[in-house]
């Protein structure tokens, strides 16, 4: 057992860093796992990987686990943590935006109202056999319904979509992921003037959507191009959302600089 982030480094700065190790930290006190680093230390460690392995543009990947201990469920005895750091190439996030993606809806559901949903747990077991059967569908990522029936995330991702002038996107309450990018846009989406909403609502929701696109660390902002082989409407106004929200994002890297 145990837990991972996936931080994005743009021009060898960490973005977002202190928003990824503020989850990370009450992950590892949910799951009653102590961080063997305090996050400046680790902070530090990820910025000299970037360094030394000459990637100014990268994901940053953090796994922490329990580490060893004796056999069997109960986590007494096991007090010393395995802590790993990774930096893998990424496209610059200014670059041209990334291929739109294709959907399908996954027959695996997420539980609704799942307390340890907020964190990024290692046990991901349902999201990857749904990213498994989507990828023998032909399609690029899985769209998981809760136990409910409602939209809840894709397996990597955030799920947003628009209508009207409306950025709708599932309520934590569903099952997913509070995501960084996703925590980021909403209040990026209002003060451009739109107004956003979290519901819990059917998949069927998806057919009034002028455009469909999911959030995430590692890419930014996808657009959904096909949900279940149907090809999905293509909304001209999400290029300006994602202008804005690189825009927004490059500046966020800027202050934090200067705040270290």
């Amino acid at each position: 057992d145990g837990l991972f982030e996936s931080v994005r480094a743009h021009d060898g700065q960490l973005v977002l860093w202190n928003v990824h190790i503020d989850r990370l930290s009450q992950g590892a006190a949910a799951l009653r796992i102590c961080l063997p680093f305090e996050p400046e230390a680790l902070r530090s460690a990820a910025l000299e990987l970037l360094r030394q392995n000459a990637l100014p543009d990268a994901i940053v990947r953090i796994n922490v686990s329990r580490g060893p201990g004796p056999r069997g469920y109960s986590i007494r005895g096991a007090a010393s943590p395995t802590l790993v750091i990774t930096t893998h190439p990424a496209p610059r996030l200014a670059e041209t935006p990334p291929t739109p993606w294709r959907l399908h809806t996954a027959r695996f559901r997420l539980p609704a109202n799942d307390p340890l949903a907020g964190f990024k747990t290692a046990s991901k077991l349902t999201h990857i056999l749904a990213r498994a059967e989507a990828e023998a569908a032909g399609a690029d990522e899985a769209l998981l319904l809760n136990t409910d029936g409602r939209l809840a995330e894709t397996s990597a991702a955030n799920l947003f979509w628009l209508s009207g002038q409306t950025a709708f996107t599932p309520h934590l309450r569903a099952g997913c992921l509070d995501g960084v990018t996703r925590d980021f846009l909403l209040p990026l989406l209002r003060g451009a003037g739109w107004k956003t909403e979290e519901v819990l609502v059917d998949p069927a929701e998806l057919a009034t959507a002028s455009s469909i696109f999911v959030t995430l660390s590692s890419l930014g902002i996808v657009e959904i191009s096909h949900l279940d082989d149907h090809a999905v409407s293509r909304d001209p106004r999400l290029s300006g959302i994602r202008t804005a929200f690189v825009q927004a994002l490059t500046n966020s890297i800027s202050n934090d600089r200067i705040c270290h």
